[in-house]
């Protein structure tokens, strides 16, 4: 018998790398209204992996393996069903499954590399939908394309299982109702399409960047999940694009800087604290070949202002020479183009820097009438830090207090522990 511990892990590895294309591919074979039937013959072919590989070892090709099983699973069901109704055989691709002399050449077409890739892009579109809620289509993201578990999905947001559950159920149902289809947008269509995927995948970014819904103020897997995707779509010409390649870059100087954020202790470090040596050089040398490739076009998205204004912070020696006035240029543009409360927020940090805390101060009161601002912390967490180095005490400790209360990451909350104790010093 194999090392059974190292079997196991192999599957779980492929199961996040694979598991979300073959089951692209099986719902192209099968249809939508298939989805479950999809789902269990990646699941079955995953613990025929563990069984056997547990007593043979993992064969030189893992993942080969797990395709030639997952499809012979599905020409077993074809041939089970091929005179039922519930695979829609009315499909001209599907038809030829029905004759044993096509079969298994048209099987075969279906797991070729470029039909595997361009299935797996397809459901990228179809899991950001318009008509489907961003919490959604990041469930049915994170579950159906990047092999997270229902519990892993419920930890990530801190919510139950249950309304994981509901949230894929009410997935599901769209896309059967609907009777969705497998296929990646009409170039005409594409824009606004391949926005809603380029949002959907920085939000799942995001949240593994500042988690907000964990324990863990960094998610590293859900980093990599989130640029493996948009790394998909950079390497299909039908969906590569300036507005992909300037998120691949913000996400990589965003990731560059990861290992200096979080201390030995695992809490948070601010910007001006970190170690910069820390940084990886190698992804900030790749977010900004990314950004070259997205000067290529017309557009200048929010995205491409966003990578600016990271690479601005990655390029700089030390925080005090910052190019803070071009960080602020950047921040203005992006508030012509859309006003934007978070953004403009953000910017009165930039202002703070340049022009020093009362001027930031005075920019910030202007969000005061914004009610989603009162609820935000992150509002009142530098509100706290403009009204400390003030020397406004009895102001920046109630703002941090209520800081404190409003968000849900506790590596946030130590963080402003620590400003609140600073006091004391």
């Amino acid at each position: 018998m194999k090392d059974k511990s190292k079997v196991n892990e192999t599957v779980n590895h492929l199961f996040r790398q694979e598991s979300g294309k073959m089951v692209s591919v099986l719902v192209k074979i099968f249809g939508f209204q298939n989805l479950e039937l999809a789902e269990d013959v990646v699941q079955d072919a995953l613990l025929k992996a563990l069984e056997v590989w547990k007593y043979n070892g993992t064969p030189d090709n893992p993942g080969a393996w797990l395709y030639r099983t997952a499809k012979n699973k599905a020409i077993d069901i074809i041939r089970r069903n091929k005179y039922s109704e519930l695979i829609d055989f009315t499909d001209p691709k599907r038809q030829l499954l029905t004759s044993e002399y096509s079969l298994a050449i048209t099987m075969n077409e279906f797991w070729t590399d470029t039909h595997i890739q361009d299935d797996f892009l397809a459901m990228m579109f179809a899991c950001c939908h318009p008509d489907l809620s961003p919490e959604n289509q990041i469930t049915f993201i994170l579950k159906t394309l990047c092999g997270f578990s229902t519990k892993e999905v419920a930890r990530s947001f801190l919510t139950s299982e249950d309304t994981i559950s509901k949230r894929l159920y009410r997935t599901k149902e769209y896309f059967r109702t609907h009777k969705a289809r497998l296929q990646i947008p009409e170039p005409e269509e594409m824009p606004p399409r391949i926005n809603a995927v380029l949002g959907a995948i920085y939000l799942i970014f995001n949240e593994g960047y500042n988690s907000t819904h964990s324990d863990e103020p960094i998610r590293k897997d859900l980093i990599m999940q989130a640029m493996s995707l948009c790394q998909l779509l950079l390497e299909n010409k039908k969906t590569r694009s300036p507005n992909a390649n300037a998120l691949m870059a913000l996400m990589c100087f965003h990731a560059a800087r990861v290992d200096g954020r979080i201390s030995t202790e695992g809490e948070l470090i601010l910007l001006d604290k970190q170690d910069r040596g820390s940084w990886n050089q190698e992804l900030i040398e790749s977010g900004n070949s990314y950004l070259n490739e997205a000067a290529s076009g017309v557009e200048i998205s929010n995205y491409h202002l966003e990578a600016a204004i990271a690479y601005e912070h990655c390029i700089a020696f030390n925080y005090e020479s910052t190019n803070w006035n071009s960080i602020l240029n950047y921040y203005e543009v992006m508030l012509d183009k859309n006003f934007d409360p978070v953004v403009y927020l953000n910017r009165c940090l930039v202002v703070m820097e340049i022009y020093g805390p009362l001027e930031a101060l005075q920019n910030v009161k202007k969000l005061e009438g914004d009610k989603k601002m009162k609820i935000y912390y992150l509002y009142h967490a530098i509100l706290g830090t403009l009204h400390k180095r003030l020397g406004h005490t009895d102001q920046a400790l109630t703002e941090f207090n209520l800081a404190i209360q409003l968000t849900r990451s506790e590596s946030e909350k130590q963080l402003l522990r620590e400003k609140i104790a600073s006091f004391a010093n």
